[in-house]
């Protein structure tokens, strides 16, 4: 893998789905906000308190842990999309936050000082990044002496169904190149033992790892559908390149196995929620 050219299309397809997530935020705080809940626990913030928010996309994480910080304290929500930084302001202005400061800023190499935040918070954000060691190095840099970093990775294919399933159909037909180990994707940093090295190659303690279960509530395949071509990054581009014929066929093939899941009791996702410093 290019991860320059990686870099680029990755940034291009956030900006180009920044408007879907906006508009799709109530149903993701309804169905992942239970991740987020978690990773401001585990983050404890605290009045005066500079909290940074990496990956922040629409900001609700960060927003969540902006409520304890007080007129003191400071947010600062970064993205490395435009497109999610300009989505994430129209949401605090909304919201009448005024302690927060948002910045495009690149996990990889961020225009922050050393020691600069007293804890910062991921949720979904390292496991996409091409160099997630990188990025948690850079994240051990800016973060004080005794600095709390939370953050949220997907767990394996088998437990987040509900991705892996499109993704399996367009690998299979030739769509989507099969993930090599190491290269960045959704489950990226799906096994402990990955998180745990990653973490280490990055400078910080030994992790603590906890799962949180998300349930998406799908009412029925379409559904599903829907918001895999609206939210899901690399996955949409695929199928949005596909001719009208393709396209369909891969869609029904995806709704067979997706009906079955949801007859097996729904779709649910596992979380590996992370803390260290």
């Amino acid at each position: 893998m290019d991860l320059d050219e990686y870099r680029r299309e990755s940034r291009a397809n956030w900006d180009r789905l920044s408007g879907n997530w906006l508009s799709e935020r109530e149903y993701l705080w309804e169905t992942t906000g239970p991740v987020s809940q978690a990773l401001v626990k585990r983050l404890d913030p605290q009045p005066g308190q500079t909290i940074l928010d990496i990956a922040a996309g629409t900001g609700d994480t960060g927003f969540l842990a902006a409520e304890s910080l007080g007129d003191d304290g400071r947010l600062i929500s970064t993205d490395f999309s435009s497109g999610m930084v300009e989505k994430a302001r129209q949401v605090s202005s909304e919201r009448g936050l005024t302690n927060v400061e948002h910045r495009v800023l690149d996990a990889e190499q961020m225009d922050l000082e050393d020691d600069s935040v007293d804890g910062a918070v991921a949720r979904f954000g390292y496991m996409l990044m091409a160099d997630p060691a990188k990025a948690l190095g850079e994240t051990k840099r800016v973060l004080r002496d005794g600095g709390t970093l939370a953050f949220a990775v997907w767990a394996t294919p088998e437990r987040n169904l509900w991705a892996a399933i499109p993704a399996m159909e367009l690998v299979s037909r030739g769509h989507l190149t099969p993930p090599e180990p190491g290269t960045p994707g959704i489950f990226a940093m799906g096994e402990p033992d990955r998180i745990r090295e990653l973490v280490a190659a990055g400078g910080l303690a030994e992790p603590e790892i906890e799962q949180v279960t998300v349930d998406w509530g799908y009412p029925d395949a379409d559904f599903h559908w829907a918001m895999t071509i609206k939210l899901a990054g690399p996955i949409s581009e695929a199928i949005g390149g596909l001719d009208e014929a393709e396209g369909e066929s891969v869609r029904l093939a995806v709704k067979e196995k997706i009906d079955g899941l949801l007859a097996e009791g729904g779709a649910t996702g596992l979380v590996h929620v992370v803390t260290t410093s």
